[in-house]
C-alpha cells in the first residue's frame, strides 16, 4: 500500500505494466513511473520502469527513453544520461564550384530548413570548405563559448572515392571533436585495383623493379 498523489488514501500500488493515474500511483520503490507520454490529456498512463539516468538539456529534464525536439530542426532523445539527435533538414553539403564559390544557407519565410544559395560574396570561405555548412541554433539556447555542452552533431557522409579505381580518398565534414567545430576529414579509399600490365617474360635473372604506390602529396592519416 502506498499514498496516491493526494497523500490523503491508502492505495495498493500499481506494478509495471499496469494503467496508472494520479490516484493510482506506481510502485516508485522498485524504479517505476506513470508513462503519460501516449496520451498526456487523459491523465492516464503504464507503468515503466526508469530505465537509465535523466538527461538535461537547456534546463530541461528529459527521462530515459524519451524522444524530443529542442527545435523543428532536430529530434533528440535521451538514452540512458545521453542527448542524441538527429537532424529533420537534409544534412546535404554544398562545396565550393567554380559556378557557385561561396554557397551559403538562407532562411525561408514560413519553412523550418534553410536552402543553398549561390553568393558571389567569398566571406563563408576558408580552406576550400564552405562555413555556412554549421551554426549555431539560437532556438537551443546555448552560448558559443560553451560549445562543448549539448553539441548537436552534425556529420556528413563520406564523399565518393576520387578514383574509380587504385587508390584515392574520400572526404566528410564533421564537428565530433570537444571544441564542435566543422572540420573537413580525409581517408584513403579503393573501390577495386586499376588491371594489372601484362607480365613481362621472367626470363630476366637479377632483381625487378616493381612499382610502388604513392600520393603526389603529403596526407595526414589516422587509425583507429
Amino acid at each position: 500500500a502506498v499514498l496516491d498523489d493526494c497523500s490523503c488514501c491508502l492505495v495498493c500500488a500499481r506494478q509495471r505494466g499496469e494503467s496508472c493515474s494520479l490516484l493510482e500511483p506506481c510502485e516508485e520503490s522498485r524504479g517505476l513511473f506513470c508513462d503519460r507520454r501516449a496520451d498526456p490529456s487523459a491523465g492516464t498512463g503504464i507503468c515503466m520502469a526508469v530505465e537509465g539516468d535523466n538527461c538535461v538539456f537547456d534546463g530541461v529534464i528529459y527521462q530515459s527513453g524519451e524522444t524530443f525536439q529542442p527545435s523543428c530542426k532536430y529530434q533528440c532523445a535521451c538514452r540512458d544520461g545521453q542527448i542524441g539527435c538527429v537532424p529533420r533538414c537534409g544534412e546535404d553539403l554544398l562545396l565550393p564550384q567554380p559556378d557557385c564559390p561561396a554557397p551559403r544557407k538562407v532562411e525561408v519565410p514560413g519553412e523550418c530548413c534553410e536552402k543553398w544559395i549561390c553568393d558571389s560574396n567569398e566571406k563563408g570561405e576558408l580552406g576550400g570548405l564552405a562555413l555556412p555548412a554549421y551554426r549555431t541554433e539560437a532556438t537551443l539556447g546555448v552560448a558559443v563559448s560553451d560549445s562543448s555542452i549539448n553539441c548537436i552533431e552534425q556529420t556528413t557522409e563520406w564523399s565518393a572515392c576520387s578514383k574509380s579505381c587504385g587508390m584515392g580518398f574520400s572526404t566528410r565534414v564533421t564537428n565530433r571533436n570537444p571544441q564542435c567545430e566543422m572540420v573537413k576529414q580525409t581517408r584513403l579509399c579503393i573501390v577495386r585495383p586499376c588491371e594489372q600490365e601484362p607480365k613481362q617474360p621472367t626470363d630476366k635473372k637479377g632483381k625487378k623493379c616493381l612499382r610502388t604506390t604513392k600520393s603526389l602529396k603529403a596526407i595526414h592519416l589516422q587509425f583507429k
